[in-house]
């Protein structure tokens, strides 16, 4: 195991250069760039030409990408083309800000999806599972930032009928925060993340309830399950420990996907609920063509897709016997 995870770590970096470079690449390919929108500057006509020689966007597009990459090594992300200072200090508190939506949500998603998923598959056409599978319908149908707008809605309704917010409706702290204790700064933030966090666990966990509802229906109808049943194993033990091991095994091995997907799939619940999280700052970045802080947010996706995929492997090792690595 601990030689395989060696050479997984190694393996990153081709495959972190591979695409960085694609990524940069497609940026590159885009009409125009950021001195652009200065191409019709009257007062200054000779804005656009100078602002790309200073900023080196007349070099060819590998050309930059290397310097790009040569600085990047160093832990150098380079310099927003907007605002003038480093990416680094930018980026980070916004992924922080995002991680700590995406986090909460994979986990609390995976603890509520499973069960509902393993209960409708046990429960199969009941009631129970008639009504599980219209929820997960509608969590499947309603796009997340639609389901944003209509808890926004909900919140603004209490507040017009009441005189008083149930929960802040949005931002991720109140406008007397610095003045907070700092448990009442923890508490604020806290409030603050219940209605985007509740968002984004109830429209992911309907997919993945629906699909651990399907692996565990296959699951029973193999003929082992049938097998451990004639040997006279409770029903609990079929179906616990031999079952859902078995039907568990896909579900692991989609988590690898699951922490990108969830930071870009929460950004439209961060634009609409207002969070300072990562997806709103690459939008805007997109919009000026920022390159440099477009590179530093797609990176930052690679890595925790590859960092995802690796954990997933590890996971598999413990959860499916015949998987052995060396």
């Amino acid at each position: 195991m601990t030689l395989y995870i060696i050479r997984r770590i190694l393996n990153l970096i081709p495959t972190m250069l591979l695409a960085t470079f694609l990524a940069w690449m497609v940026i590159d390919f885009a009409p125009g760039d950021y001195a652009t929108q200065f191409a019709l500057d009257v007062k200054d006509p000779n804005k656009e030409a100078r602002l790309r020689e200073q900023m080196g966007l007349d070099q060819p597009g590998p050309i930059r990408y290397l310097y790009w990459l040569k600085n990047a090594v160093q832990g150098d992300l380079g310099q927003s083309l907007r605002s003038k200072s480093d990416v680094k200090p930018l980026i980070t508190p916004r992924m922080w800000n995002s991680l700590l939506l995406a986090l909460p949500a994979t986990i609390l998603a995976y603890l509520i999806a499973i069960p509902i998923g393993v209960y409708s598959a046990l429960h199969k056409y009941s009631w129970g599972d008639r009504f599980l599978t219209i929820f997960s319908l509608l969590g499947l149908a309603i796009p997340n930032f639609f389901f944003a707008l209509i808890v926004v809605a909900l919140l603004v309704q209490y507040f017009q009928a009441n005189g008083t917010f149930l929960l802040p409706v949005g931002g991720m702290t109140s406008d007397n925060f610095s003045s907070l204790s700092p448990f009442g700064k923890v508490l604020d933030k806290g409030l603050h993340m219940i209605a985007p966090l509740a968002v984004i666990t109830l429209s992911s966990l309907a997919g993945i309830s629906r699909f651990m509802r399907g692996e565990m229906l296959e699951v029973i109808g193999q003929d082992y399950i049938r097998t451990a049943r004639a040997k006279g194993l409770s029903e609990r033990k079929v179906n616990y420990k031999h079952a859902l091991r078995n039907a568990i095994i896909i579900i692991v091995a989609t988590i690898g996907g699951i922490l990108p997907s969830l930071i870009n799939g929460s950004g439209s619940v961060e634009l609409v609920m207002r969070w300072p999280g990562l997806t709103p700052f690459l939008i805007e970045s997109t919009i000026g063509q920022d390159v440099y802080v477009i590179m530093a947010t797609l990176t930052i996706f690679t890595v925790l897709l590859i960092i995802g995929n690796l954990i997933s492997d590890i996971a598999l090792a413990f959860i499916d016997p015949r998987i052995r690595y060396s």
